[in-house]
């Protein structure tokens, strides 16, 4: 297993990262892996050489995180060897049942009790952190990251993608110096940022280097064969600040290991693989990895595993599996090599697609006649908010 810096920091993380989002309670989702299975995968993923492991509070209501401590703890992993990694932005239920995806006016987090536990203040910062280290029973965690999650949200009957990575109410000042404080008391070595705008990403960076505030290490972005709108403007800009890349989704939840024909049980209850995906090309791209499968003798998910790993700009792209088998699949992957014929190949049909991850991202599926008005004046407003939100961010922020 190789072993790679993340971005210009000295740590060290293996050449995949296990990511644990299906580790939980099934009462979430039905695809998800209990203790006793989440503990088999954690065991046979450092038996191969992965020391490093992403997870978050959101996860299963913080339930990932707990497995995968009980997992450090059961199995006897060194704490100076491995990385762990986890997130923070979004609601931590107090139950497995719990769930926010729902985007019907008054009935959000503050409605249900969770006043200031959503977001990137500093009260919400130090108090995640804090429960994420309890449910983890550790001391610190390695990297702290600003959460990534992707919904797709229902407002009356528009179908809407949003990410909530930057958080548009909270000051990057507080931000970037409560971030900076909890590595300073100790419950955090480095942080790290997850899907967002270049932009966004670049003024929290430049604002935490000017301010001699910690900056961020890495960037967990959206990343794949079938998505690749980072590479015009968020792979240059972790260039730059020599920011590491540990890509999200670089199977596309599943969707490149398999011929475009099959289904799973995850691809029936997933919001997101039942909307999400749908670009001109990318049918084509799904027939090509598993031809060019065919005629290499591997899987699919090889086949995909390998182009990630073969872009200069990824440090280690996080997977995730339910199976055994494909875990060690993909441990197998990692020394196979695409030529740059194969790559050239496998990228041709790529075409532009719709932006999937910043919060201001809203993709309209389907629109229901008899409640058009009521929706519209719905969107209306949101975009209204949003708008002044930005100007009022970029007032802040470019001063000239």
């Amino acid at each position: 297993m190789p072993y790679v810096r993340l971005g210009n920091s000295g740590l060290k993380v293996s050449r995949i990262i296990l990511g644990t989002m299906q580790y939980g309670d099934p009462r979430n989702s039905p695809w998800y892996l209990t203790e006793e299975e989440a503990i088999k995968h954690i065991k046979l993923a450092y038996d191969a050489g992965i020391q490093t492991f992403d997870t978050a509070n959101l996860y299963s209501n913080g339930e990932s995180e707990r497995i995968l401590g009980k997992a450090i703890k059961t199995l006897k992993l060194p704490r100076d060897e491995i990385v762990v990694m986890t997130k923070l932005y979004y609601v931590c239920g107090r139950s497995p049942e719990v769930s926010f995806r729902s985007a019907v006016p008054g009935d959000g987090p503050e409605e249900n009790g969770y006043v200031n536990q959503k977001g990137l203040s500093r009260k919400h910062i130090f108090e995640s952190i804090k429960h994420s280290l309890e449910r983890l029973q550790l001391d610190y965690v390695d990297v702290l990251q600003c959460n990534e999650v992707l919904f797709f949200k229902i407002i009356a009957c528009y179908n809407i993608c949003l990410g909530h990575r930057f958080d548009y109410e909270t000051p990057i000042e507080e931000t970037m110096q409560a971030l900076h404080d909890v590595v300073q008391a100790g419950y955090v070595r480095y942080i790290g940022m997850s899907s967002c705008y270049a932009y966004q990403f670049h003024v929290m960076q430049n604002y935490a280097i000017n301010n001699k505030l910690t900056p961020f290490i890495s960037m967990q972005n959206h990343y794949s064969l079938i998505y690749r709108e980072e590479e015009r403007e968020m792979m240059p800009t972790l260039k730059h600040y020599g920011v590491g890349c540990i890509p999200w989704s670089p199977l596309a939840r599943g969707i490149l290991t398999r011929p475009l024909n099959q289904q799973t049980i995850r691809s029936d209850s997933d919001l997101f693989l039942k909307n999400g995906y749908k670009a001109p090309g990318n049918a084509e791209i799904i027939n090509r990895v598993e031809e060019l499968s065919k005629k290499k003798s591997i899987s699919m998910a090889q086949v995909a595993l390998a182009w990630s790993l073969s872009k200069h700009a990824v440090t280690a792209p996080i997977v995730g599996t339910t199976s055994l088998k494909n875990l060690q699949e993909l441990i197998d992957a990692i020394p196979m090599r695409l030529t740059d014929e194969e790559v050239k190949y496998l990228e041709e049909p790529y075409l532009p697609q719709n932006v999937y991850g910043p919060v201001e991202t809203h993709i309209i599926r389907k629109l229901s006649a008899a409640s058009t008005q009521a929706t519209t004046a719905r969107l209306v407003y949101m975009a209204y908010t949003l708008i002044l939100t930005i100007n009022k961010a970029w007032k802040r922020n470019f001063k000239f």
